[in-house]
């Protein structure tokens, strides 16, 4: 009874859930040319041949969750896929394994390209 009664009553506050963040292809590109970011790219092997950020490390989503140990955990990691959705996913994967510092460029290398910045 004690113990029921005990979490009831419980006031502690639960910490707030880490979370990525969204940026436009310009902040991204911003924190590209100040170094202060890890590019990972989650498209295909196919997609990133076709064209990618420079400096970006290809890590599809598909498996991503078998391969966090080759990702640095006291950088900030930017993440992109060709439009946005499979970078959310990534940024859920990283969050809910405790990477800190995600930001996830909305509207992927599509976007990125349409505003002019080069690929490789």
């Amino acid at each position: 009874m004690m113990i029921a009664i005990s979490g009831c009553i419980d006031t502690a506050k639960q910490p707030e859930k880490a979370q990525y963040v969204d940026v436009s292809v310009q902040q991204a590109k911003e924190m590209i040319d100040r170094g202060e970011v890890f590019i990972m790219d989650v498209r295909t092997q196919e997609e990133y041949d076709a064209g990618h950020i420079k400096g970006s490390t290809l890590i599809p989503v598909q498996v991503l969750d078998k391969r966090l140990n080759e990702l640095p955990r006291d950088r900030k990691i930017l993440i992109y896929c060709r439009s946005g959705h499979r970078s959310i996913q990534a940024s859920e994967i990283l969050v809910n394994n405790g990477f800190k510092e995600i930001y996830n460029m909305k509207g992927g290398i599509t976007e990125w390209i349409n505003a002019g910045y080069e690929t490789g």
